[in-house]
């Protein structure tokens, strides 16, 4: 059965810039739209958590969701993220998506209340009804408590607009269940340091927030595996993406580390709306120095010729 979302390549959470007074700088926000588009990245999605969203209103995401559908122009597609704690702002999200026009929606369990399998699937529901788009779901157990377990998947998948899962886990267990009895859901990466893996058994796309800062190279690793199924070269860039994925999942300055990137680009992100705050100057150095090396092997990597077979 054909997907009614092809759900593939490099999918950017894209991140929000700031204002020193903490309002969004569209500016930046469309300079980090236009350099993702001439990157080469094959879709965004507005209103994730890389994009701070559990720090905005529902008024402020469908805005900023608003601009950032109207600044791609159709050359690639745009999901918005439905994630939230209340079940009515989600289905405000989801219709605010289907009324702006994007091409599906993000679709997470609420953090905190830890709903049982059928109290997931009735709520995933109710959010699918309202936008009536094409949903990727959002598994991600560390954040919200539970995982979208196997009761969870049949009853959601009754709907013909479930096509998609990011799958962010980090259980390769996780992986081969979906390969194996999920076919018909596409399976997308969702743990970085396992993109070798998701890859390896049938992945098509990967959600990566470190693509907002280093496009190229995320493009280089699925253009590698999924593309060109060379593994042999894909695990050469993998093992070179190894230290920033490192970096960013230390000490839970994920979204300072990626906004920080995106600013070494040239586009400023300002700061992080609370409760984070900024990188200090040694996570800085840190990061900028595993970002030069990265970027040097990698390029390496992408320009050596072809080994002639035979």
């Amino acid at each position: 059965m054909t997907p009614i979302f092809r759900f593939e390549g490099i999918y950017t959470p894209v991140v929000t810039p700031f204002h020193a007074d903490g309002s969004v700088n569209y500016d930046a926000l469309s300079d980090v739209i236009e350099q993702l588009i001439d990157k080469g990245v094959h879709g965004l999605i507005s209103g994730g958590s890389t994009g701070e969203n559990y720090a905005q209103t529902v008024a402020e995401r469908l805005e900023v969701a608003r601009f950032t559908k109207d600044q791609i122009k159709g050359r690639l597609p745009t999901i918005v993220g439905t994630g939230a704690m209340m079940t009515p702002d989600s289905i405000a999200l989801a219709s605010g998506a289907r009324d702006i026009g994007a091409d599906a929606i993000l679709l997470a369990t609420p953090p905190y209340s830890v709903p049982t399998e059928r109290e997931n699937a009735l709520n995933a529901l109710a959010i699918d009804k309202a936008a009536n788009l094409p949903v990727i779901l959002y598994n991600y157990p560390g954040r919200m408590g539970v995982h979208m377990g196997e009761e969870f998947l049949d009853r959601v998948g009754r709907s013909r607009n479930i096509c998609a899962i990011k799958e962010s886990s980090g259980d390769i267990n996780r992986v081969h269940l979906l390969a194996r009895d999920y076919p018909h859901i596409q399976m997308s990466c969702g743990m970085d340091d396992q993109a070798l893996e998701f890859f390896a058994w049938g992945a098509r796309s990967w959600v990566c927030a470190g693509s907002n800062f280093l496009p190229e190279e995320h493009v280089a690793l699925y253009q590698a595996c999924a593309v060109e199924g060379d593994f042999d070269k894909g695990r050469r860039i993998m093992s070179a993406m190894m230290p920033l994925m490192r970096i960013l999942e230390q000490g839970g300055k994920f979204i300072q580390c990626v906004k920080h990137g995106v600013a070494l680009n040239g586009i400023p992100t300002g700061p992080m709306r609370p409760p984070l705050k900024g990188l200090n100057k040694d996570d800085k150095r840190g990061l900028e120095q595993v970002i030069r090396v990265l970027k040097t092997t990698i390029a390496d990597i992408s320009n050596e010729q072809p080994k002639a077979k035979g």
